[in-house]
């Protein structure tokens, strides 16, 4: 839903704090992921083109709270600490499950991301085309690990489902503190 006359209007400096974490969080993600699977497998060298993809996102939000003077997240040690440790904690079951973390991850930020991009409407050109822009790339990662066999990931559903719930918390958490 777009925003109307009369509705409250979005919180610009609390979607780019959420993003900037999000995007970090997504760094350690795969920086744990390359930890374990170094250059060993077939799948290092995917995992690192979406991890300079998810740097590059990182940089932009990183840029934008300096320049508009947003408060970043006093959660970010956290997010460094859980991101790592769930990207190598996947790695270590296994390429499918490093792949099966990417999807249940990029599901939850594609839906995050088109939530701002509705409430956002015209309001913010230069976010909004970012935040379109990134989620393209976040849909790509997602359909490429579900291309690389992430599904076949034991226990995948509980796994996913573990892993969406982790990630709507952190977004949650990281909108107010």
């Amino acid at each position: 839903m777009r925003w109307k006359p009369g509705d409250p209007r979005p919180d610009i400096g609390s979607m780019i704090r959420v993003d900037q974490a999000g995007e970090y969080g997504a760094t350690r993600i795969y920086a744990g992921q390359l930890a374990v699977m170094g250059d060993r497998h077939d799948m290092a060298r995917a995992i690192s083109g979406m991890a300079n993809q998810e740097e590059r996102h990182r940089a932009f939000f990183d840029a934008l709270i300096a320049e508009r003077g947003v408060r970043p997240t006093a959660l970010q040690p956290v997010w460094n600490a859980a991101g790592f440790a769930l990207g190598a904690a996947t790695a270590a079951l296994g390429p499918a499950a490093a792949m099966a973390c990417t999807v249940a991850v990029e599901t939850e930020i594609d839906l995050h991301y088109q939530e701002q991009l509705d409430a956002l409407g015209e309001d913010d050109p230069t976010l909004s085309a970012a935040v379109a822009e990134f989620r393209a790339e976040e849909l790509e990662h997602r359909d490429s690990a579900l291309a690389a066999g992430a599904e076949t990931a034991p226990a995948y559903p509980l796994l996913s489902g573990a892993i969406r719930l982790a990630c709507k918390a952190a977004i949650a958490a990281s909108k107010r503190i």
